[in-house]
């Protein structure tokens, strides 16, 4: 295992490790609950926590919890003397909690701590009843069965002290049931028992609806709480991620730059025999190619120069001839034009003469001086020579051969 890879593991041990512990070092409070937190040196008695979250001190202080949710309670009493010497049974349901606010509270942590629903549920009930038949014992039976609201009333304020003191508060108290032995009530009325019996029963679904709509409440805090935890070790979780992953791309960094040192030495080393090979082969080409290629450009200026000699030999000779002929032209004087072009007509005229055969010209007339005028060879001829300076009846002469 490579030293990399062992300090990760130890980090993600060591953060495995305080995740654990901070779970159990963060005393989360939920809405519907008050935390008692104790023990701490040099502090009496204890510190209360409602909602929200604290951090205990590892292995001094301790918690215990205490549930703020409602109590749902059937009350039920039998055979309660009236003022009117009347016996009743009156049944009832109540709602009961432990108070969540100062002092009161104080009493409920000194009496119902560590105390199970059940038995704060007793508690309750026990002394409920102890205060209806209290209430009871003022009151008519006709007062109990026509004016029930005023009678939940006064079972409230007569409870409210009780109940404190034991750290608990009523929150609310319906009457269901006011039935009595002798069926004096029954004589009473009948409408007003269907009547109260309605009561009874609206008041009896009305309490469960509500405490249901409390325990969802109190599900849906609960369940949010729960998220809100969720989310904060999700979020430590990703944080120990990054970490991870900031750790794990400076060790791949390193690697990757050991990796390019090493090749950057490689070809640092193979430079010079890289520049041996590059010498070699420059020396092999100058051999094979440039030495071959400069000998035939050599021999190539060497014949062009031959051919260039024997056109300048050519074009001297015949410069030669030119100015020699120019010179003949100059010392022939005005007849030096003529007699160059007689020279340059003479092999002309024999080969036109060779193709033409021999005519026999009785008449020659000149067309073209005018109507009824005549001209004459000489007077043409002397005309051809004033007008091209050629003297073609010499030439003719001299070109027609005797008889």
């Amino acid at each position: 295992m490579t030293p990399f890879l062992a300090l990760l593991l130890l980090s993600g041990g060591g953060l495995l490790v305080f995740r654990a512990a901070l779970g159990r070092l963060l005393a989360v409070c939920q809405p519907n609950q008050a935390l008692v937190i104790y023990g701490l040196p040099g502090r009496r008695g204890y510190r209360l926590l409602k909602g929200g979250s604290t951090l205990l001190m590892p292995l001094v202080e301790e918690i215990r919890t205490i549930d703020l949710g409602n109590l749902n309670i059937a009350i039920s009493v039998t055979n309660a003397l009236t003022r009117s010497g009347i016996r009743i049974s009156v049944e009832a349901v109540a709602n009961v909690k432990i108070a969540g606010h100062e002092p009161t509270i104080h009493a409920a942590v000194e009496r119902l701590l560590d105390r199970s629903r059940g038995e704060v549920s007793a508690l309750a009930g026990v002394t409920l009843e102890s205060n209806l038949r209290g209430v009871l014992s003022t009151l008519t039976p006709e007062q109990v069965n026509a004016d029930t609201e005023a009678f939940s009333r006064a079972l409230l304020e007569e409870a409210e002290d009780d109940l404190s003191q034991l750290g608990l508060e009523l929150d609310s108290l319906q009457i269901t049931s006011i039935r009595d032995d002798v069926r004096y009530l029954d004589s009473l009325g009948r409408p007003q028992q269907v009547e109260l019996l309605r009561q009874s029963r609206i008041a009896e679904a009305e309490a469960r609806a509500e405490a249901r709509i409390e325990t969802v409440e109190q599900e849906k805090t609960t369940r949010l709480v729960q998220f809100g935890r969720d989310e904060a070790l999700a979020r430590a979780e990703a944080n120990r991620r990054i970490q991870e992953a900031g750790t794990r791309q400076q060790a791949l960094v390193a690697e990757a730059e050991a990796r390019t040192a090493g090749e950057r030495s490689r070809t640092e080393a193979e430079l010079p025999l890289q520049q041996a090979r590059i010498e070699s082969i420059a020396l092999q080409l100058q051999a094979d190619v440039v030495a071959p290629a400069e000998a035939a450009c050599q021999e190539a200026m060497a014949i062009a120069r031959a051919g260039a000699a024997g056109i300048r030999a050519e074009g001297d000779a015949q410069t030669e001839a030119l100015r020699a002929l120019i010179d003949s032209l100059l010392a022939a004087g005005p007849d030096a034009r003529t007699v160059y072009l007689m020279q340059r007509l003479q092999p002309l005229l024999a080969l036109l003469r060779q193709a033409v055969p021999t005519l026999q010209v009785e008449e020659l007339r000149l067309i073209g001086e005018g109507e009824g005028s005549e001209i004459s060879l000489p007077t043409l001829l002397a005309r051809l020579q004033a007008a091209t300076d050629l003297d073609l009846g010499r030439w003719l002469r001299a070109a027609d051969p005797p008889g």
